[in-house]
Formats: structure tokens, sequence, C-alpha cells
């Protein structure tokens, strides 16, 4: 199976997009770690609508103007991984989980550091938000992308929390 990958700039780093034929596969960091999300050699296709849309809605995001994406997702991983990767989707924009939260969520409350290992190896960063779940004291622990970038985020959201999102305007003829 073919993947294609582009390249976005954000406030974060260089984001490298990974899709199949029809949905996003991975979202990598600059600096990630070889081997924390294994996949086949992308192909390089910036066109690819999948990738062209989910740098729309990242940039979105990063102006302010999005809390929530809408993209066809393919996570790949075991059983119990899909089941915390399900789980950060449903983190609402602006808020934290803890890993013990999340382990209650998808029934396995003893799994909280499972939860964490499942957390390192999401594939799909920000549209799946990682970032968004810290330690059980609200401390900051582990992100692929750095704890900066993870910092960058929750106050990026915090602050676009605060402001209000203007619904889109009808078009005048």
């Amino acid at each position: 199976m073919t993947h294609w990958c582009s390249t976005v700039p954000s406030p974060v780093g260089t984001l490298t997009l990974v899709a199949s034929e029809t949905a996003l596969v991975a979202i990598l960091w600059e600096n990630d770690a070889p081997g924390r999300v294994r996949l086949p050699a992308p192909v390089e296709r910036p066109d690819h609508p999948v990738l062209a849309e989910t740098a729309r809605q990242l940039a979105g995001y990063f102006a302010g103007e999005r809390r929530t994406f809408d993209l066809p997702l393919d996570f790949r991983g075991t059983p119990f991984q899909k089941r915390v990767w399900a789980a950060l989707l449903d983190i609402p924009f602006g808020e934290t989980r803890s890993y013990a939260e999340i382990a209650r969520a998808i029934g396995a409350p003893a799994a909280s550091r499972a939860v964490g290992a499942a957390n390192g190896r999401n594939p799909i960063s920000i549209v799946a938000p990682c970032h968004r779940v810290v330690g059980a004291n609200g401390a900051l622990t582990g992100f692929a992308g750095g704890l900066e970038a993870k910092r960058y985020l929750l106050r990026h959201e915090e602050v676009a929390w605060s402001l209000p999102l203007e619904e889109p305007r009808a078009a005048v003829a």
C-alpha cells in the first residue's frame, strides 16, 4: 500500500503529514524518534486531497479559527492503542485529561501506564490531541513533539478558547 506525504510549517515546527489513498495516517514531528510510528516510506505528494485538507484544517487550528478537525483517520496500531487514540478524540478543545481518566474512559482503570505508552505512540498528533493528556497532578509529561510544543499547544488552546469563533457569513449576491 502506497502512502503519500507532504510537509507543512507550523508554530511548533515542520510537520510531516502522511495519508493512505483515503485517510490521514500520521502527523509526524520534525525531530520524531525513529520508529515511534512505523510506516512504509511515503511518496511526496502535497496535492493529495487528504493531505491538502489536513494542511488547511491545521492552518485554521493554528490561526485560532478551528477547534475541531473533520478528517478521515486511519489509526494503525493494536486494538488497545486504537481505543486510547479514540478516547483522545473525545477530549474537548481547551481541556485536559489525566492518563488515569483516559484509562477509566476506555474501561481499563488499572492501565494508566499502558495508556501513557499508547499515548506516546499516537500517530496522528494534534488532530488526536495527545497533548491534552497530562499527569495526575496536572504536570506536563512526555510528548513526541517535545514539552515546549506541548506547552505551546495547550497555551494556544487556552487563548483560543477565550475568543469567540466567528460564524461563517452567507455570501451576498
